[in-house]
């Protein structure tokens, strides 16, 4: 397992640092940029750096986790801790709001997700499964308007 992590300041610019420093780590373990693997966990890393930032005003610990378990080393952890003990609070936003969807995000995006005490604070997870793209199969009959999968799969299980 390897693990990586930036210290963040309680300032809305250090998401967009955030979001780089992420993008040369998802490069340096073999996720390029244009895999939609890549752009979710940015996402991601996005919505959690900017909920601890705005919502605590405390600087934070952005951490990524490449390779969890022997059966899950296709998995990577997001982690952004923080030094408020106050429990992270989803919200539902209305139609015009701009703010307030950012846990729905990620409760959309992300595999599992939750949240822990840490020291004096919390820190807030989640987990994407990397896809692995199985080999070669042999095609089932063809059926008019059906498409072929590889055996196990089914239309739709493929996800960003």
């Amino acid at each position: 397992m390897l693990q990586v992590q930036l210290e963040v300041g309680p300032d809305p610019a250090e998401v967009g640092r955030a979001r780089r420093w992420a993008r040369s780590r998802l490069a340096g373990s073999g996720i390029e940029d244009d895999e939609p693997l890549a752009e979710t966990l940015v996402l991601l890393i996005s919505e959690l750096v900017t909920n601890a930032v705005v919502h605590t005003g405390c600087p934070a610990v952005l951490r990524m986790l490449f390779g969890l378990g022997a059966a899950e080393a296709g998995t990577v952890r997001v982690e952004v801790a923080d030094t408020c003990a106050r429990p992270p609070q989803p919200r539902r936003a209305a139609g015009d709001d701009t703010g307030g969807r950012g846990l729905e995000l990620v409760d959309g995006l992300a595999d599992r997700w939750g949240w822990k005490r840490e020291g004096a604070g919390k820190s807030i997870w989640c987990e994407v499964d990397r896809c692995v793209v199985p080999g070669p199969s042999v095609p089932s009959p063809a059926v008019p308007g059906v498409p072929v999968l590889p055996s196990g799969l089914k239309p739709g299980a493929y996800t960003a």
